[in-house]
């Protein structure tokens, strides 16, 4: 007869023994409050580019009477930014390669501070512009190393959480600037303006200084052999001391450091400053590689291609053509888009890694389809009606606030989330400076042609062919992009070279693929084939 020290001593308690903690799941980490203000600083960074666009919507107003510019030369000041901020995303990531992650944050808003102070101060279009050159600059840097920064001190159970943090804060400058439209709307044209633009020098100076007090990305640190400092650094941003070893032995595997190697500083012969980087992503991609660009590429591309930067920068000139005459109302009720825009992130940032980027993005992008198809309508009923039509003026400024909501709950925050995680280590910050540059040519494209396409095909005419672009970015999404929630940076390779993603099937087959080859992935060989 067995009794219960028998039992104990053979390691199996009796039924009736066990308490109820036994039986309950375990528990989810607490979130690390070091990463979490590490994320808020470094994604402060991003209210550069919303207050921006937020405060240029009403300043291009005042701008175009006090200055007597034509419509197209309002195009090309609002579009311009996009444009040149494609020489700082371009410089970012071998910036960042060379200086940090850290100083590289504290190099965007020097820069913007300086155009923010030309903007203010510009006495005519051409200074005006030379303003606005600087300030895009500055603008790129911020948009390519926010989400970069975030990802690398992200724990993997609360990264989607952290690194949608840089699209809160787009959206939350924003929100400033449509405010900062409004209070300065009330000075005289010629002061007002300027006002509106050179106070966004402010919190440029302050988010640099603020960014000082920030470690440096513990991935940066291995990438240049500084193992004491980068074990430092993740044992404050991890959830675990585990998880930490884990991450450290990931990450020198990946940085070409043999694990053995745990002196504090070590000689890292492997490139670590982006050389070569640019071959591996175009010429001679593997085929993991090559469907992390084309994932990167397209998420970015058809972030702005759906229309969401007219709407912000344009959307006084919307409620206009939607019957609303007041410059005061037009001005308060792109309050009302800003206030919008906000809180929906605020409710994505807690959805991405409960619900998952995938079936998000999905659902949000299936909202725009509807709210800038009906916004269409609306407009096309009111462009073609003899009488003001109450009804059609609610529903456009109701289908407006609908299109920003579904952005912001799923397209604006995935796309840096997605973009900045899925990158090798070896690639990730060229490979995110190559996809801010094409969100940000897109972007210039949209916004320095909106006036023209609204007039060419009336104003209806273009958010019915924004929809379209939109229908056809949820086939791509769905047939491209895999999910990676819960995925640490070093796994993100794995779900990539193949498209058998969907279901369970799906995720046993990169679970095994990721077993292979003594842990390692192996998804393509010398011919590029798949591996067995």
């Amino acid at each position: 007869m067995t009794g219960p020290h028998e039992d104990a001593v053979s390691g199996h308690l009796p039924a009736s023994d066990k308490v109820l903690a036994d039986f309950e799941p375990a528990k989810k980490p607490k979130r690390n409050k070091f990463a979490f203000a590490c994320a808020i600083l470094a994604s402060m960074t991003s209210t550069l580019l919303g207050y921006d666009i937020g405060v240029m919507s009403g300043a291009a107003i005042y701008i175009q009477k006090d200055l007597k510019i034509s419509d197209v030369q309002v195009e090309i000041l609002i579009g311009t930014l996009s444009l040149y901020s494609l020489i700082g995303s371009a410089a970012a990531g071998r910036t960042s390669d060379w200086l940090g992650r850290r100083y590289t944050i504290v190099l965007a808003g020097s820069i913007f501070f300086v155009g923010a102070l030309l903007m203010g101060f510009a006495t005519n279009y051409a200074f005006l512009m030379v303003g606005r050159f600087v300030a895009g600059i500055g603008v790129g840097y911020a948009l390519m190393i926010a989400p970069v920064y975030t990802a690398e001190v992200s724990p993997a159970s609360t990264r989607g959480f952290l690194t949608s943090f840089p699209e809160v804060f787009i959206n939350a400058g924003g929100l400033v600037g449509y405010i900062s439209n409004y209070a300065f709307s009330k000075l005289p044209t010629h002061l007002g303006w300027r006002m509106m633009l050179g106070v966004g020098a402010i919190p440029s100076v302050a988010l640099a200084i603020g960014v000082l007090a920030m470690p440096e990305s513990p991935r940066w640190l291995v990438m240049q052999g500084r193992l004491g400092e980068a074990k430092r650094v993740l044992n404050q941003t991890s959830d675990s001391k585990e998880e930490a070893q884990i991450k450290l032995s990931d990450i020198k595997e990946a940085a070409g450091i043999p694990l053995d190697y745990d002196d504090d500083v070590v000689q890292v012969t492997k490139r670590c400053h982006g050389e070569g980087v640019w071959k591996e992503l175009f010429i001679y991609p593997t085929p993991p590689v090559r469907h992390v660009l084309v994932a990167a590429v397209g998420i970015h591309f058809f972030q702005q291609a759906s229309g969401i930067e007219s709407v912000g920068l344009y959307s006084p000139r919307i409620f206009e053509k939607a019957g609303i005459t007041s410059r005061g109302h037009q001005l308060l009720a792109t309050i009302a888009v800003g206030f919008v825009k906000t809180t929906f992130i605020l409710v994505a940032t807690f959805l991405l890694d409960r619900v998952g980027r995938r079936p998000l993005l999905l659902s949000s992008v299936a909202g725009m389809i509807i709210s800038l198809g009906t916004l269409g309508v609306g407009l096309t009923v009111i462009e073609h009606s003899e009488k003001k039509l109450t009804w059609a003026v609610v529903l456009c400024i109701l289908m407006v606030l609908s299109n920003v909501a579904m952005f912001s709950i799923g397209m604006g925050p995935i796309t840096w989330v997605y973009s900045s995680e899925i990158f090798p280590l070896r690639l990730r910050a060229q490979g995110a400076s190559m996809g801010v540059a094409v969100n940000r040519v897109t972007s210039g494209v949209i916004s320095m042609t909106f006036i023209s396409l609204y007039k060419s095909i009336t104003i209806g005419g273009a958010f019915f062919l924004y929809a379209g672009i939109a229908t056809v970015s949820w086939i791509f999404f769905y047939k491209f992009l895999p999910e990676t929630q819960g995925k640490t940076l070093e796994e993100m390779e794995g779900l990539f070279g193949k498209f058998n993603w969907k279901g369970s099937k799906g995720k046993k087959e990169n679970e095994e693929v990721e077993g292979n080859v003594d842990g390692q992935v192996q998804l393509g060989n010398a011919n590029g084939q798949s591996s067995a």
